[in-house]
């Protein structure tokens, strides 16, 4: 079964997950738009993405888990507003693919691996820990999105596979 975590919003990731070992993982696609050329999710080339590793397997070995964003305290109507976009645009391409989509909350994923109240880089370290031969791709501080899609898709393959 392929699983794809993907950790939504402008500066995301998807990862491509199977039979507990990553096969890939992509920064969310973006484009600019308008006069202040703000970036927003390139819906476009997330289908391309998804598509073109998914040609050879049947729709229903494919698992898409998609971290459940809400509006979070501070911060602006705006900003919540273009995080909800993405969110949308990623539901709206997965159902157009047909794809069987499930929502997690990043307190259940993060629990599960003892990552509440921790930095934001705490989940950079877990996913090295656990996948040392992906640390190079994890090299970064602003790899943590990487590591959130991979502890996503994770997190689905070591608790819910088991009750299918």
């Amino acid at each position: 079964m392929l699983v794809i975590g993907i950790d939504p919003g402008i500066s995301g990731s998807i990862c491509f997950f199977e039979d507990g070992k990553i096969l890939d993982v992509v920064e969310m696609p973006t484009m600019t738009e308008g006069k202040k050329n703000k970036r927003q999710v390139n819906g476009s080339q997330v289908y391309n993405e998804i598509s073109q590793r998914i040609k050879k397997i049947d729709k229903k070995d494919i698992r898409v888990i998609i971290e459940q964003v809400s509006a979070m305290p501070g911060q602006g109507v705006t900003s919540m507003f273009n995080f909800g976009q993405s969110f949308g645009i990623l539901k709206g391409i997965c159902s157009a693919m047909q794809l069987s989509m499930y929502f997690i909350r990043p307190a259940k994923w993060k629990k599960y691996f003892n990552l509440i109240n921790s930095e934001k880089d705490a989940s950079r370290t877990k996913a090295i820990e656990i996948f040392p031969y992906y640390s190079s791709y994890l090299s970064k501080k602003k790899d943590s999105n990487k590591a959130d899609a991979i502890l996503i898709a994770n997190y689905y393959y070591e608790t819910f596979r088991l009750e299918e």
